[in-house]
C-alpha cells in the first residue's frame, strides 16, 4: 500500500521552489545582458562583449562610487560587530526587562520600513550636519546591520556554558577577561561570519543611501539608480553581476565559518 501523500509537505515543497525561480530567474536574465554588444538591453543578447566591464573598471565615477562603498561597508563591519557582539553579550547574559527591551530596540530596524527610516535619519543627519558623510553612512548602515550581526552571534553565544566564564572568575579573572580569553575565541567564527553580513548589508544597501548622499559622496547603490534614469546601458547589469558574484562568494565565506564554528 502506497504512502498517503503530505500536502504538507507537497505545499511547503512548492513554496520553496516558486521562491528559488523567483530569485534564479532575474539572475540567469541580467547575467547573459551584462555581455550584450548593443548601447541598449537585450535579452537573448545578440553578440558577447566585455566592453561594459571595462567601462565600468574604467571610469571614474563607478571608481569613486564603489570605494566609497567599500569604506562604508568596512566601517560598518566594524562598528556593527563590536556593537552587536557586546549588545548580544549583554542580552544573553544579562537578566531582567532591561534585556528584553533591548532586544526590541535593536531589532527594530528590520521591522521599521526602510523607507520611513531613511526619511528619519535624512531629517536628524541635515540637523547635525552628517548627511552626505562617511561617518552618516557608517552610522545609518550600522542601525541597519546590527540585527543581523546580534542574531548571528547569539545563536553561537547560547551554546556557550556560562559556567566557564563563572569558574575563570572564581580563579581571579575579570569578566572581560574571562569573555576575551575564553568565550570570544569559541563564537569568533560567528563573530566573523556576523561581520560578513553587515559588509554586504551595508554596500548593497539602496534606500538609506539614496537620501544620504550628497552631491559628490554617492554610494554605488545610489549611482546605479542615477544611472538607471538618465542612461540605462548594459553596464548596469554588468556591476550587478559583479554584486551577485561578491554576494556569493561572502556568503560562502560566512557559510563557512558557521560551519567551523558548529565543528
Amino acid at each position: 500500500m502506497k504512502p498517503a501523500l503530505d500536502r504538507g509537505s507537497l505545499a511547503l515543497g512548492a513554496y520553496v521552489y516558486t521562491v528559488l525561480a523567483f530569485v534564479i530567474i532575474p539572475l540567469v536574465i541580467i547575467i547573459p545582458m551584462s555581455f550584450g554588444q548593443n548601447d541598449h538591453l537585450e535579452f537573448p543578447p545578440s553578440g558577447f562583449t566585455l566592453k561594459w566591464y571595462a567601462e565600468y573598471f574604467t571610469s571614474r565615477g563607478w571608481r569613486n562610487a564603489t570605494w566609497l562603498s567599500i569604506q562604508v561597508a568596512f566601517l560598518t563591519a566594524i562598528c556593527a560587530t563590536l556593537i552587536g557582539t557586546a549588545a548580544t553579550y549583554a542580552m544573553v547574559r544579562g537578566r531582567g526587562q532591561l534585556a528584553s527591551l533591548f532586544q526590541i530596540l535593536l531589532i527594530g530596524p528590520i521591522i521599521v520600513p526602510h523607507i520611513a527610516l531613511a526619511v528619519g535619519l535624512y531629517l536628524f543627519f541635515q540637523t547635525i550636519g552628517l548627511s552626505g558623510t562617511v561617518p552618516g553612512f557608517v552610522l545609518a548602515h550600522t542601525v541597519l546591520a546590527l540585527p543581523f550581526v546580534v542574531f548571528t552571534t547569539a545563536a553561537a553565544l547560547g551554546k556557550v556554558d556560562a559556567n566557564f566564564e563563572a569558574a575563570a572568575m572564581s580563579c581571579g579573572a575579570t569578566r572581560w577577561t574571562a569573555f576575551r580569553l575564553i568565550t570570544l575565541p569559541l563564537i569568533l567564527p560567528s563573530v566573523v561570519s556576523s561581520a560578513f553580513f553587515a559588509f554586504i548589508i551595508s554596500f548593497d544597501e539602496p534606500v538609506v543611501s539614496f537620501f544620504l548622499s550628497g552631491v559628490r559622496q554617492k554610494t554605488l547603490p545610489r549611482r546605479m539608480f542615477e544611472d538607471i534614469e538618465q542612461n540605462l546601458t548594459p553596464v548596469i547589469p554588468a556591476i550587478a553581476t559583479l554584486l551577485i558574484v561578491l554576494s556569493v562568494a561572502i556568503l560562502l565565506g560566512a557559510y563557512a565559518m558557521r560551519s567551523r564554528a558548529r565543528s
